[in-house]
């Protein structure tokens, strides 16, 4: 991962933002030493959002089956025809 000053964000925006779509590595925007934000392209955000969302179903489906709440493989089957038709 490359790392950016600030500075060198406003100066040089477009070629980074070019780089970013070309090898699609994030850069790391650096300010007065400390990290401050991270450039990614828009491919690579949307695939994170994609698998954040993946992930928080799987955590509610696991906390649906800690409390309890299932159903029997038939009864899924049928919800399941009638929400795709």
């Amino acid at each position: 991962m490359r790392t950016e000053l600030v500075t060198t964000l406003k100066r040089k925006a477009t070629e980074i933002i070019a780089g970013l779509e070309q090898d699609h590595e994030p850069v790391l925007i650096t300010q007065h030493g400390k990290p401050a934000a991270y450039l990614i392209d828009v491919e690579s955000f949307e695939a994170l959002n994609q698998r954040i969302a993946i992930l928080e179903g799987i955590a509610r489906a696991e906390q649906a089956i800690d409390q309890g709440r299932v159903v029997s493989h038939e009864d899924a089957k049928n919800r399941m025809g009638r929400w795709l038709s």
